[in-house]
C-alpha cells in the first residue's frame, strides 16, 4: 500500500496490515512536532497519525492499516468518508461555508431540525436548536429546563459524563482527567446513585426508588428543574441500567414537574440498535441531546425537545456563531440518509450478536472479565480481580496496549479505568470484526 494514502472512504482495502511497528517512523516524526506545538494537555490514545480512513479501517502515514473499534469515540458511526456525507459536504462547500444562522439562515439547519423531530422519541410536536459539541448541547438543555420550569437545581448520576465546560464538568462524576484542578465548578448540581447491576444487585425499580429517595431528601422536587441521564452510560463504563430504572425515573419526573433530559450523545443515532437508547424501553424524554454520530465526523450537536419547552427561552437566548454550521448540517443529512438507507440500527444489532458471542467466550476463559454488557454496537467488558468487583485497570491497559501494537484501535473507559469498550463503525464487515476480536482474545492470553 502507498505509504501516504491520499483518499479514504469505503474504497480503502478492508484489511488489517502492519508494515512497521506501531507507531511507525513517520508517525514518530509527527509526534515530535506535536510535542513542540500542541499543548501536553491534549492527549492521544494511540500515537499514529491517520492519512486515510473508511469502512472499518484507519490507514496511518506509514501505510499501516488498523481495524477501527473506536469510531472516533462513537462519531463515525456511518464509517469515515461515507458517500452521502462526502457528497453533501462537497456540494455545500461549493455553495457557501458559513453565514451564521442567527444572521442569515439557510435550509440545511431547518432540515436537520425537521429530521430530529421525526427521529427522536415521542410523537409530540418538537423543536431543536443546534450547537457544536455535546457539552454545549447538555449545557443548553439545562438552560432551557431552568427557564421552562423556573427552577434551578439539576440532578445527575454517579459515573456520569456530560462534558468539559464548567457546568458539564460539575455534572460529570469522574475527577481525573476531566475535572482535576479546574474548579470551582457551577453550583446547584446534585448527584444520585445510578442503576449499576454488577455492583448494586438491585432491580431497576429498586435502584430508581433509591435514587428518588436521595433526590427528594437532598434536593426536593420543588427546587429541581431537570434530571439529566445517559440512558446507557458512556465514559462511566457503558453501564446499562437494569430494566425499569429509566421508566420509573420518567414517571417520577412527570408527576413532579421535573424535566427528564436524555443525554444521547454517545448512545444515539443507531449506536445501541435503536435510533436512540431510550427507545429500548419506550421512554420519551422531555429533552434529548445529540452529538457525536449525528454528522458523520463533523462537529454538530443538538437539543431536541417538546415544542413548548424549547419555545420558553426568549429570542436570542439560544445560539452561537458556529452552531448548526451549514457544512455540518449537510453532513448530518448525509449521515441520516446512510443510516436510514442501510438500516444501520439493524446492523448495530447484528454487530451486538457477533461481539457478544466473542466477549462471552472471552469471559468464559478469563475470570478477570466480571461482566459483558452493552447494547448494539456499544459493547464492553468490565475487568475485575477474579471473584470480586475490585477494578483491574492495569489489565485493561495492558490488553489495550497489545491490541494497539497489533493493529486494532481499542478504547478503555469507566470510573476506575477498568472497562474495555467497543464502538466499531456500523459499516464494518463481519470479517474485520472477527479478526479484531481474534486480536482481543490474543491480548487477554498474552497479558494473563
Amino acid at each position: 500500500m502507498n505509504s501516504t494514502p491520499s483518499a479514504g472512504g469505503p474504497s480503502l482495502p478492508q484489511v488489517r496490515r502492519l508494515v512497521t511497528e506501531i507507531p511507525g517512523p513517520l508517525s514518530v516524526k509527527h509526534l515530535e512536532r506535536k510535542k513542540s506545538f500542541v499543548a501536553d494537555g491534549v492527549g492521544t490514545t494511540l500515537p499514529v497519525f491517520v492519512a486515510a480512513a473508511g469502512g472499518g479501517v484507519l490507514v496511518d502515514v506509514d501505510g499501516n492499516s488498523l481495524i477501527d473499534l473506536g469510531s472516533g469515540i462513537a462519531v463515525t458511526s456511518v464509517g469515515n468518508a461515507a458517500p452521502a456525507v462526502v457528497r453533501n459536504v462537497h456540494a455545500q462547500v461549493d455553495a457557501f461555508t458559513h453565514t451564521c444562522f442567527m444572521v442569515t439562515p439557510y435550509e440545511g439547519y431547518v432540515d436537520v431540525c425537521e429530521a430530529l423531530a421525526r427521529l427522536t422519541p415521542g410523537e409530540h410536536a418538537k423543536k431543536s436548536a443546534l450547537f457544536n459539541s455535546g457539552a454545549e448541547a447538555v449545557e443548553n438543555a439545562v438552560k432551557i429546563a431552568r427557564v421552562a420550569t423556573g427552577k434551578d437545581a439539576v440532578v445527575v448520576f454517579d459515573h456520569a459524563y456530560h462534558g468539559r465546560t464548567n457546568l458539564t464538568m460539575a455534572m460529570t462524576a469522574k475527577n481525573m482527567p476531566y475535572k482535576h484542578g479546574f474548579g470551582p465548578f457551577a453550583g446547584e448540581v446534585y448527584r444520585a446513585p445510578v442503576s449499576y447491576p454488577l455492583r448494586d444487585g438491585l432491580s431497576g425499580p429498586e435502584a430508581a426508588a433509591r435514587a428518588i429517595d436521595v433526590v427528594e431528601k437532598q434536593v426536593g422536587a420543588t427546587n429541581l428543574s431537570c434530571v439529566v441521564i445517559e440512558p446507557v452510560l458512556g465514559e462511566g463504563g457503558f453501564v446499562v441500567p437494569a430494566p425499569g430504572f429509566l421508566p420509573a425515573l420518567a414517571e417520577w419526573c412527570a408527576a413532579n414537574d421535573v424535566l427528564l433530559v436524555a443525554d444521547e450523545i454517545q448512545s444515539g443515532f443507531c449506536r445501541t440498535g435503536d435510533w436512540f437508547a431510550c427507545d429500548d424501553e419506550g421512554v420519551v424524554p422531555d429533552l434529548v441531546t445529540s452529538a457525536k454520530g449525528i454528522a458523520g465526523g463533523l462537529p454538530l450537536a443538538a437539543v431536541t425537545g417538546r415544542a413548548e419547552l424549547m419555545d420558553a427561552v426568549h429570542a436570542g437566548g439560544l445560539g452561537g456563531t458556529y452552531g448548526g454550521n451549514p457544512i455540518a448540517c449537510a453532513a448530518a443529512l448525509g449521515a441520516i440518509e446512510e443510516m436510514e438507507s442501510g438500516d444501520l440500527a439493524a446492523r448495530a444489532r447484528e454487530i451486538e450478536a457477533l461481539v457478544r458471542r466473542r466477549l462471552e467466550a472471552l469471559a468464559a476463559e478469563h475470570p478477570v472479565v466480571a461482566e459483558v454488557r452493552g447494547r448494539g454496537a456499544m459493547m464492553a467488558i468490565e475487568l475485575c480481580e477474579p471473584g470480586t468487583t475490585t477494578p483491574d485497570a492495569a489489565r485493561a491497559a495492558a490488553a489495550a496496549a497489545y491490541c494497539h501494537a497489533h493493529g486494532v484501535v481499542t478504547l478503555t473507559c469507566g470510573t476506575w479505568g477498568n472497562v474495555f469498550r467497543f464502538l466499531p463503525p456500523l459499516t464494518i464487515s463481519d470479517e474485520l470484526l472477527e479478526e479484531a476480536f481474534d486480536v482481543v482474545a490474543e491480548a487477554f492470553a498474552a497479558t494473563a
